[in-house]
Parts: structure tokens; sequence; C-alpha cells
């Protein structure tokens, strides 16, 4: 192997970059040893991190004057990009290994031969996510240095957000800083956010986060009520520094880049690196490597094992572990979080345990004292929730209230058990309440604190969300308008031929002709009256054959031929009449179950009276929304209540939630319908206090339950009368079929056959006559 050239671009003047500096020498000199016959001379540009134009003249310098074959450093993005613009305008093949921990995704694309180094702040700010979500921060701040020697604000602000967009928080202030700002100023504006307890995300140098810490101090921004997590920003550098800063950062915790420190390899670099540290910067106090030593050293190893030119790699380096501190005194406790397996207390061993939540390694976090969030925690599980419940809810399906014979109130309901089920998967222990007031009146009682949730038939609004939080809705959405039936069919003018099809009254009127053509030709010899002109013939011949269907006239019938075929058919007609005469009795007296009233706006026009609950949101829904004069609004309280006002015309229609509509539908399921119209509301949700901490977690558990199947069997168990309601209401709409030739088939063949065969048997003897006469 020939001479390797390998040029290094690091601020000397920064930990960062004198760390990296030591590593990178050691590795080159290991990978000397290694090979016998290599001879790789790394060639080191010092530069100054706040200046770009000095990383691109010590990148033209290094490519012009030492030929090298890969680059290393660039510790912000700004200094990275500036190096590969010139690398670029080059015609060499040159690898650029950056060290800044924000890049972004363009930039491998855009720069073939640029390499992601070092693990970006994704897993970081992944880790940043998983902490609040533990502990059911839903709203934080990101408070941010803008300086050139943090990693760039908009890939910290990205990739927080990412992170928070899969877990459910949300950034809802970002605080901009300088070393020269007025903190006590903007700490001032933060301080007055309207927050059960304020969460903070620091990503700021070590000095800065420092200086703002204790500022935080002094303005009582610490301890109850307040969460402060720093960023690898800060605590990355806690190695090199004395005990007496961090003790400045009592009570912060943070996340912190994970290394292996306590493996064999590693002590022998740290012995070499403190050796060599010391005699390269004597004026630094702190000697122990960090991760920026770690980082270089093996910068120079994939180096190695990539043959130094024409890297293959890509993407960003990918970490999955993460080092959760607490700051305690004048040093720190660790835990740690892996992506996608949880927190532990421990790493390198197979029989790690890991958690979803925090709390469940926290003592190993807190040996001293528990965190705010901690505390919360804790103080949620030892202390039992106060749950308030609608007194005035009418449905006793949903909410089912009633004092045992020991004078106790008992709750029943399916409201009721689908919240038991998301409380007991949350862990949490709680008591119910009645409370007898309007439903506003019940949410707002969780802002001044008397309750700490509401379980009942209570409507998400966007009015209610000013005084409590809610969980999604657990019910079907919707306003549905309810009226009374009327009849369809009994007032129609052709009433009586419905008992029949057409096809079968032609039948009727045909076979009954020719029974009384049948009859006609055999009497005709044996009356004068059966006699006459080809008209009065014709008559005859009907008159037969609708008298026949009423009346057996034997003593004016002259022949048995005649008279088996008027029996027959006389019996036959018997049967047409009773089923016709039952089948137009059933229609006379059935109802057709159809809307008296279509449309609101039919009601409106009208200015009919309309029916709400009492106490509940839908006065204003109607008068706001949907424009009802005030004065034809009645509320009532009761279901008795509310049928009576409708059939006794008090009211034309009822507006009623989905659910409930549906409850009352089944109740009195042959007096009311639906109309067609749904107007849109919020459903059904339980509500909890204002940046109740836990309200993701109360979510997640009403997803389980539903997805699970168990909110459905809730559901059957306790709302299993309204599964008639649709059946009754869509059969009642559809009318009785008439009756067809189908259904009376062997009779019309009975008296068909006979009346031919009696036809015949005629035929037969007037021919047998003819030729005796003859």
């Amino acid at each position: 192997m020939g001479i390797t050239r390998i040029g290094a671009i690091l601020d000397q003047t920064t930990r960062a970059g004198k760390e990296a500096k030591v590593s990178i020498e050691i590795a080159v000199q290991d990978f000397n040893k290694e090979m016998n016959n290599a001879d790789s001379l790394l060639h080191l540009q010092n530069y100054v991190q706040t200046k770009f134009v000095h990383a691109a003249i010590a990148a033209n310098d290094l490519i012009d004057t030492h030929n090298v074959s890969a680059i290393l450093g660039g510790h912000s993005w700004e200094d990275a990009s500036s190096i590969a613009k010139v690398i670029s305008e080059t015609d060499r093949e040159i690898s650029l290994l950056s060290l800044a921990a924000t890049a972004p995704p363009h930039a491998t694309h855009r720069w073939p031969f640029f390499v992601q180094a070092v693990p970006t702040q994704a897993i970081q700010m992944n880790a940043v996510a998983a902490i609040l979500k533990s502990w059911g921060v839903r709203q934080f701040t990101l408070i941010y240095e803008t300086s050139h020697s943090t990693s760039s604000p908009a890939s910290i602000i990205y990739y927080i957000s990412e992170a928070c967009r899969k877990t459910g928080c949300v950034l809802n202030h970002i605080l901009p800083l300088t070393y020269s700002s007025c903190f006590s100023d903007e700490l001032q504006v933060l301080k007055k956010q309207q927050h059960n307890y304020k969460v903070f995300v620091v990503h700021t140098s070590l000095e800065l986060g420092v200086r703002l810490f204790q500022t935080t101090k002094k303005m009582e921004m610490t301890g109850d009520g307040y969460l402060w997590i720093a960023t690898n920003e800060i605590t990355n550098l806690f190695h090199s520094v004395n005990s007496t800063m961090i003790s400045s950062l009592d009570g912060m915790i943070g996340v912190k880049s994970y290394f292996p420190e306590h493996t064999p390899d590693f002590a022998n670099f740290r012995n070499r690196f403190q050796q060599k540290f010391r005699l390269d910067y004597p004026e630094d106090e702190q000697y122990q490597p960090g991760i920026f030593a770690v980082q270089g050293y093996n910068i120079v190893k994939f180096l190695k094992k990539n043959s130094f030119v024409n890297v293959d790699l890509k993407g960003p380096i990918l970490e999955r572990r993460v080092e959760i501190i607490n700051v305690i005194g004048k040093g720190y406790h660790s835990v740690y979080w892996t992506h996608g397996l949880g927190f532990s207390t421990t790493v390198g061993d197979e029989t790690i345990t890991y958690r979803n939540s925090l709390d469940d390694v926290a003592t190993s976090l807190w040996p001293v004292q528990p965190l705010h969030a901690h505390r919360q925690r804790r103080k949620l599980r030892e202390t039992r929730m106060r749950v308030a419940v609608p007194v005035l809810s009418l449905f006793k399906e949903f909410v089912n209230m009633y004092v045992d014979p020991e004078n106790k109130t008992v709750f029943g309901g399916f409201t009721l058990a689908a919240f038991d089920e998301i409380m007991n998967m949350m862990n949490l222990k709680h008591d119910y309440f009645p409370f007898n007031g309007s439903y506003d009146e019940l949410v707002e009682t969780l802002q001044s604190k008397e309750f700490d949730a509401v379980a009942g038939d209570v409507t998400i609004l966007s009015r209610r969300y000013k005084y409590a939080d809610f969980t999604q809705p657990y019910t079907e959405s919707g306003l549905q308008v309810i009226v009374r039936v009327r009849s369809t069919i009994s007032n129609q003018k052709w009433l009586f031929m419905k008992p029949f099809t057409l096809n079968m009254w032609w039948l009727i009127a045909g076979v009954a002709i020719y029974n009384g053509f049948v009859i006609w030709l055999i009497e005709r010899n044996h009356c004068d009256d059966l006699r006459g002109s080809a008209i009065n013939q014709f008559g005859v011949i009907i008159w037969l054959a609708f008298t026949s269907l009423f009346s057996l006239r034997g003593d004016k019938l002259h022949t048995n031929l005649s008279r088996i075929v008027v029996v027959v058919w006389l019996f036959v007609a018997l049967i047409i009449t009773q089923s016709y005469v039952a089948s137009l009795a059933s229609m006379l007296t059935a109802q057709r179950l159809e809307p008296s009233v279509t449309s609101v706006k039919m009601l409106k026009n009208i200015n009919a009276m309309v029916g709400v609950c009492n106490g509940s949101f839908m006065d204003s829904y109607l008068t706001d929304v949907l424009g009802f004069n005030p004065a034809i609004i009645k509320s009532y309280n009761t279901n008795e209540e509310y049928a009576q006002a409708l059939n006794n015309g008090s009211i034309e229609a009822l507006f009623l939630e989905v659910p409930t509509a549906k409850s009352f539908l089944a109740q009195y399921c042959r007096s009311f319908v639906r109309t067609g119209e749904t107007f849109k509301v919020g459903g059904f949700g339980f509500a909890f206090q204002k940046e109740f901490s836990r309200i993701i977690d109360a979510n997640e558990a009403l997803m389980n339950i539903s997805e699970s199947g168990r909110l459905k069997q809730l559901e059957d168990y306790f709302l299993s009368s309204r599964k008639c309601v649709d059946q009754l209401s869509s059969d009642s709409n559809d009318e009785e079929k008439s009756l067809s030739p189908r259904s009376f088939r062997v009779l019309f063949e009975l008296t068909m056959g006979t009346s031919t065969i009696t036809l015949v048997i005629y035929i037969i003897i007037a021919i047998k006559k003819f030729k005796n006469v003859r």
C-alpha cells in the first residue's frame, strides 16, 4: 500500500475539536502500526468554527498542497457544507466524513462523496419524545441557541417535530436565544403560560445552558410545576467540566450520547488518550475522553475498512441507544433508552428488562428525590380521582344512577362501564359523584378543579375545550330529528284494488266470463231468456259470469252439467272473495311508518315547535347553527315527556344525538321515526382537567378497548334493546305484497278444468243428438 494522505479540519478551540484531534492521531498511529507497509499521513488544519470561510480555506490547502484523499471534520452543518463545496469544484475523488450531528437529507444526493460519519440528532429527539410520552406530557417549549457553535436550529426543530408526530406530543412554543439575550424578560413570558406544569427542552451550548438554568432558579421556575430537559449539546460535555458547574444544573434531566465506557478496549484507549491529551492541551484540567474522542477514533477505523477512498456509506451512522441522566448535587445518575425497546437500568446484558414507562426504572435515576413529573404521576396513582356524573342524563342505558336499599348511590350504564375499563388500563383509582346541573356547568367544574374528570353522555364541543381536555369520541357522532309517523295507504283512492295484483284481477275476470259462457251454452236450449239478439246474449253471459260469484241459483238451472260448473266456481269464488276481504282489512288497519315532517326546512317554514333535552347544548345549536327561533324550542327532562309531547302535538319534532336517538326509538319503535337528515356534532367523549398529564394514555386505552372488541361487548350488553330500530323503520316502509295468481293456482285450475270437462261432455252429447236426428 502506498502513502495515504488524510486531512482533518478541526476547531481546536473547542472541546469537541480537541478530543477529535487527539483520537484521530491515535487511530492513525494504530493503523500504521498494524500495517507494516502502510505510511498514512495525517494533515491537520485548525480553524475557527464561527467563520465559514476558514473551513473552506483549510479544505483548499489540504487538496492543493497536501493532495489528501479524504477529509475529516466540520463540527457544524455550515462548516461541512463549506468544505463540500470546495471538494465539488475539484476533479479528484475525495471523501468528506462529516462530524456534524445535523445534515439535511439532500446532502448525500447533492454530493455523492459526502458521508454523515456521526449519528444525527434524530435519535436524541426520539428519546426526548419518549420521555414526554412516558410522563403524559402533551405540550412543551423548545429553547435553542442561535449561535454557530450549536447544531442547526432548523434541523433540530425538524427532528423533534418528527419525533413528536409519532408520540402525540405538541411543540407549542419556540424560544431562540443568544448569549446576550435578556433571559428574565423571555422567561417571564413562558412563566405566564396557562398550563398545570410547564416543560422545556433546552438545546444550547453548555455555557448558555448553565446561565439560563441559574436564571430560572432565581425566578422560581424549577421544581414543582416545571420540567427541564437538556439535549446532548449540553450533556455531552459533562465529562469535561468540574463538579461545581454540573451542580449548577441540579434538578435538570437530559439526554446524552451513549458509548460503551466499561469495555477493556475503551479502558486501553482511555489511558493513551489521557496521556496524549495532557501533553497537547496542558491548560485543560479534565482529560477524560468523551463521545467526540470515540467518534474521531471510529471515523479512522471506518476509513481503514473502506480503504480510505470510494467510501460506500451514503446515509448517516445510525445509533439506537441514548443515556438519560438526572443531575443530582455534583454528579448525575443514568438510565438508558433503546429505540424500539424502551427504558432500562443497564445495557450490555442479554437479560435486560425493558420498560415502556420511565417511572418503572426511575429508582435508579432518582435515588434521592423524584422529579416533579414523577411525583405528579405517583400522586395520581395514590389518590382517587373525583369523577362527576350528570344527573340530567335521560337514557339509563348510558348513565344509570339509583339509590339501593342501603341508601347508597349506585352508578351504572354503558358510559360508566367504558370509563371503568379505561381507568383500569391506566391503573387509576376513581370515585363517582352525581352532578345536578347543565352539561356546560358540568364541564366547567373541571376548570375550578372541583372534579378531576367527567364521565357521561357529554358531547364534545369546541367551546368546552376552554374548560377541559376530551378523549376521542367513543360513540357515533351526529344530531338527528325524530318525528311522528303517519299512514301512507289507508287514504288512497284506489286502495280497494291493492289486495290483488293486476294479473290477478284480469285472471278473475277471464275465468268468470269463461264459466259464464259455459253455463250460457249449456242452459240456452232450456231457457228462453238466454236467447235473443247477439247483444242480449253477450249481456246474459256477463251477467251469469259475475252473479255466479256470489250465489247458487240451483232452481234456475236445468242440467247437472251447469250445476257442476256453478258449484265448483262458487267454491273457488268464496275463497277468493274471503282472501280479498282479509287483505283489504289488513291494509286499512296497518300503518306505514312515514315521517310526518321530512326536513328541518319544513319545520322552520311552518314555524313548528321542537323539543330538546333540558340542559344540553342543543338549545344554542338550534338557534345559532340551524336558525330556529328560540321561542319555539321546548326542553324536556324524560323520555316519557318527549313521547307525550310528540303524540299530543305540543312539538312536531325532537332533536337527539345518534346514540340517544337509537335508544329512544327502541323504546317507541312504532310511534316515531327519524327523518333522513343528520347534522355533524362531536359525539360523546370523556372530559379531564386541562393539561391532564395522561390524556394520551386515556386515548390509547380507549383505542385498546375499541380494537379488542371490549367496547362493542359493552355496547351490546347495555344497548341491546336498540337492535329492532333499523328493522322496524325499514320494514315499515315496505308495502305488503298484493295477492297474485300464484297463490290461487290450484283453485283456478280446478274451476277451469271442471268447466272445460263439462263443456266437452255437453259438446259430445250435442253431437250424438244431432246424428240421431239425422
